[in-house]
């Protein structure tokens, strides 16, 4: 193997092993214009599309400790690298599926364990991390307000009482005044 292939491989493992998600697909029959709008689909979410020779990716894969997946890298193989969520390549690859025919998923892994390929939807269809941080904070506030809703009712109350009790010892004392007086 020259220098250049090793230096490949090289690259290819480290992004194996640095990548929370890693996506397989088919690439056959894509061309020129809608690999294009997938690379820059897959830009836009930071996710890494790239084409490889299986026989690099075979070797990175191993490399990097994947083993069981050497079925994957059977004809034109793309790959697409997500180093910060690892749901944002499978989000990418079903949106633009809508549109396209191609690519056809071959498998993928996240974080660091093959899944299987009838997860994908699933896995596809899971909120961003920003709309579970909403989900969160939404849930955790709505009990707060009860609780101060809650706490404050009791204190409401005491004021009022306490206003009454104010205003009834204000007319008591006009009274003893006017009787007094």
């Amino acid at each position: 193997m020259n220098q250049q292939k090793v230096d490949a491989v090289a690259d290819i493992s480290k992004k194996f092993e640095n990548a929370k998600g890693i996506y397989f697909t088919d690439c056959l029959g894509l061309n020129v214009e809608d690999m294009t709008a997938l690379r820059k689909d897959c830009y836009r979410e930071q996710v890494e599309f790239r084409v490889v020779k299986n026989t690099l990716a075979r070797l990175s894969a191993k490399k990097a400790g994947f083993e069981g997946i050497e079925e994957i890298f059977e004809g034109p193989t793309a790959i697409a690298f997500s180093y910060d969520d690892p749901v944002s390549p499978a989000r990418v690859l079903r949106d633009f599926k809508k549109s396209h025919e191609l690519p056809e998923l071959k498998g993928f892994i996240i974080e660091g364990e093959v899944m299987d390929k009838s997860s994908f939807t699933e896995i596809a269809n899971l909120p961003t991390r920003e709309q579970l941080l909403g989900r969160l904070a939404n849930g955790l506030s709505s009990p707060m307000a009860k609780l101060v809703f809650a706490l404050r009712g009791p204190l409401v109350n005491f004021v009022n009482i306490l206003n009454r009790l104010r205003n009834e010892r204000t007319i008591l004392e006009n009274q003893e005044e006017d009787e007094n007086g």
